[in-house]
């Protein structure tokens, strides 16, 4: 593959990513990424691929988490981390320190309303 090529199919997945069709985009990422390994890209090409791969593996697993936070929240007021680390694994690989991470990211965001309080998740 070209270094055209190459930067069409991270365009492709980078216009995935905004429709939130990570799955689809990890998987030509995670392709791009085999050929990368193999080939002699750009700096820029090899650099945005592995950002893209980064930011796309993570709000994937932001929108399983968001799913479960909202149905938890309708039921409860407070939930542990450890609960729902239990029941997010259920569908994503995902580690405590990437759970709780992830959280931020969606508090942050502003897509969720809660805070920590050690390890329960408050919701507000």
């Amino acid at each position: 593959m070209d270094s055209q090529e190459f930067a069409k199919k991270l365009t492709e997945a980078q216009e995935l990513m905004s429709r939130e069709n990570y799955k689809h985009a990890i998987a030509i990422l995670e392709e791009l990424k085999k050929i990368e390994e193999n080939g002699d890209f750009d700096y820029s090409l090899t650099h945005k691929l592995y950002q893209l791969i980064s930011n796309s593996k993570s709000l994937f697993n932001q929108q399983k988490i968001l799913k479960f936070i909202k149905i938890l929240s309708k039921k409860e007021k407070t939930i542990s981390v450890d609960k729902l680390l239990e029941v997010v694994s259920k569908e994503i690989d995902i580690k405590m320190d990437i759970l709780r991470r992830e959280i931020e990211l969606l508090i942050l965001r502003g897509l969720i309303s809660c805070n920590f309080d050690g390890n329960i998740l408050k919701f507000l």
